[in-house]
């Protein structure tokens, strides 16, 4: 008995934190103009000092060092720098909770009659408490990615993402689904874009997936490109089962229309440089859109990486030879990567760490990378690379009015947001363990839950 009561005194926690941060701020300031001003901005692409910042209806309006438009509601800035929102890359947010409890994690599909075709959008919460917590972090948008065998911090293994199970062997299991991009405003819709990029896995975890040996994902990769094709030249004749026998569900095959006709993108997770020059000839011969995910390896062959115009989406503290993929990982690999002309975007690790991409962003400074290249890899970057350049991730005219206010250097751990704007809406800068610190440290009637009290 005493264990119901707490956990439904544990529930009604949560529900009322979920209430507390569930403030439809998104709808808040309609209208109203907002000048940030005398801050040092950054706005992705260049510094300006004491500028500002203007936005209304949720849109940028104009950047520089003009006065503040009459009767716009002033935030003052002096002393501050002023930035765009971070954009988390690789990410779960909105889409776990808690990877150990399954009902809460939808980030990824073990189904062997359907891989390509699954759609993390659909599983997406805008009340996870994950989402308060990246925000402090100085996150605004994510781009939300299905876990396959190849992904970081994932316990999701290559048996579990074969394809073969009771009914047969129907899918080859080589994708992980599609990605969505959101935004980490408050309210009931984040969702910004939905099937934005197609997850894969190469190097050991695809072998594992194709059988056992990397050759063999090549060419069962290859053999469900060709397949996809023919598929998309011959759907009439689907339709009247004129078609020999495919190895893909028809979901699947539309879900990958895109990525063989080259108009989607191909997040593939590699990190050994030989598995690396592999996915370049794999996307030239292919005609593929390719971005790669990892890629510890990645300064070994930096140069091959940027002539190929690939990105890459990487953890720049990655500096462990954990596995015969990693042998070569180095803290120096961001600055190699860019000071060859790859275009990166450096990524926290894992939900609940997400916040932290700007610490990692830091790190790889300290490891080489240019200090104006660092905020570019939390901003800009992953907004060009999945297609949403000059909407978000920069301070321009047009742009969604993503604008975080910080104590100092972002890329300094003991500078804080202080303000945040997400689509011209301003922002909570709290979260749930915070209200739970404020509620237990004030202490007062109701601090604590009604067990105690008994």
């Amino acid at each position: 008995m005493r264990a119901q009561t707490l956990i439904g005194g544990l529930a009604a926690a949560a529900a009322t934190a979920a209430l507390a941060l569930a403030v439809p701020a998104m709808a808040q300031g309609a209208g109203e103009t907002v000048a940030v001003t005398g801050g040092e901005v950054h706005t992705g692409t260049s510094v300006i000092e004491n500028g500002t910042v203007v936005f209304r209806n949720g849109r940028i309006v104009s950047v520089g060092t003009g006065p503040a438009p009459a009767g716009a509601r002033i935030i003052d800035a002096r002393g501050r720098i002023v930035t765009p929102g971070f954009v988390a890359v690789d990410s779960g947010l909105g889409g776990s909770e808690v990877s150990s409890v399954p009902g809460s994690d939808d980030m990824a599909n073990r189904s062997n009659t359907l891989s390509a075709a699954f759609d993390v959008s659909w599983g997406l919460d805008p009340w996870s408490f994950t989402l308060p917590v990246a925000r402090l972090g100085g996150l605004t948008r994510a781009v939300v990615v299905p876990i396959h065998a190849g992904s970081s911090n994932t316990d999701i293994h290559e048996h579990d993402a074969a394809g073969a199970g009771e009914g047969g062997y129907h899918d080859p299991g080589l994708f992980g689904g599609q990605a969505a991009v959101i935004h980490l405003g408050e309210g009931p819709d984040i969702l910004v874009r939905s099937r934005v990029a197609m997850a894969a896995p190469f190097g050991e975890a695809g072998a594992g997936v194709a059988g056992g040996a990397r050759g063999a994902a090549y060419v069962l990769f290859r053999e469900t490109l060709a397949e996809v094709r023919l598929y998309a030249r011959n759907r009439g004749a689907y339709e009247r089962a004129g078609l020999r026998d495919l190895m893909l569900s028809r979901a699947d095959l539309e879900a990958l229309v895109p990525v063989a006709e080259g108009r989607m993108p191909l997040i593939i997770s590699a990190h050994r440089a030989a598995d690396i020059l592999q996915v370049l000839r794999l996307a030239r011969e292919e005609g593929l859109q390719v971005i790669l995910d990892g890629a510890e390896e990645g300064w070994l062959v930096a140069d091959q990486i940027a002539a190929a115009r690939v990105p890459v989406l990487l953890d720049a503290t990655a500096n462990l030879p954990g596995s015969f993929e990693t042998r070569a990982a180095h803290l120096g690999n961001a600055a190699a990567l860019n000071a060859a002309g790859v275009t990166i975007a450096i990524k926290g690790v894992g939900v609940h760490r997400a916040r932290e991409a700007r610490y990692n962003a830091g790190n790889a400074v300290a490891h080489g990378l240019p200090h104006a290249a660092a905020p570019a890899a939390l901003t800009v970057n992953p907004a060009r690379i999945f297609g949403d350049e000059g909407r978000y991730g920069v301070l321009a005219p047009g742009a969604e009015a993503d604008v975080v206010v910080w104590s100092g250097d972002p890329l300094e751990p003991l500078s804080q947001p202080e303000v945040m704007f997400i689509a011209g809406a301003q922002q909570p800068l709290t979260s749930r363990g915070l209200m739970l610190r404020d509620r237990y440290r004030d202490g007062g009637e109701g601090a604590l839950p009604p067990a105690y009290s008994r």
